[in-house]
């Protein structure tokens, strides 16, 4: 057979090398080209580095900056505003408390002229078997509870040292039986309310 006729069967099945070096020959997929593949390796690996860490300008680092410290004020100026609320809305509620204390302190004042008619009834009505006293002893008693309950005593005045800020003299006796400056007699009974005085105790004070 002459060369002639060979060169063409020759030509159909010889493969082209490229192709065959850019095919793996299992599965007909690309394979990674083995030349210059560590400096390819490296250059991926820098872009992955360049990607994570980044990097601003000096105008965007100024303007964070500048934001930073701005959030720093407002952080002060709410801190600030929250104190003040604070102390305001104690300040509202002790002025509430004192006007309520003030009010319920002048209603009790004007029923204690109650309580100094339902005493004297009680001391000047007839024996102690007497239907009367008894009934105003009752009366007396449930009206004296009611002002417990509303946090209000009397003040403690006989044979006690003379208090000028709970005691009123009205009187002054020369007395060997009583101690210098003690209260001998109580005229009018005095009533506290939550440490204040609703009235003064109006007492003769001996020596």
């Amino acid at each position: 057979m002459s060369e002639e006729t060979k060169r063409p069967e020759e030509e159909a099945q010889a493969v082209p090398e490229t192709e065959e070096a850019a095919q793996t020959p299992e599965t007909g997929e690309e394979a990674v080209p083995q030349a210059g593949e560590p400096k390819e390796k490296e250059k991926e690996k820098g872009r992955k580095k360049k990607e994570k860490g980044i990097t601003f300008t000096r105008e965007q680092a100024e303007q964070m900056e500048a934001a930073v410290k701005q959030l720093e004020v407002m952080k002060d100026q709410f801190i600030r505003l929250t104190a003040e609320y604070e102390n305001y809305r104690k300040r509202t509620a002790k002025e509430k408390d004192s006007l309520y204390q003030d009010a319920k302190a002048d209603t009790i004042k004007e029923f204690l002229v109650v309580y100094d008619n339902l005493e004297r009834a009680a001391n000047a009505e007839g024996g102690e078997d007497s239907p009367h006293k008894k009934g105003l002893e009752m009366i007396f008693q449930q009206y004296k509870d009611i002002l417990k309950k509303l946090g209000v005593t009397e003040i403690e005045a006989q044979g006690v040292e003379f208090d000028p800020e709970r005691h009123n003299a009205v009187m002054h006796i020369e007395d060997e039986n009583f101690g210098e400056n003690v209260v001998s007699q109580v005229f009018q009974a005095g009533f506290l309310m939550g440490g204040k005085v609703v009235r003064h105790a109006i007492v003769q004070v001996a020596n």
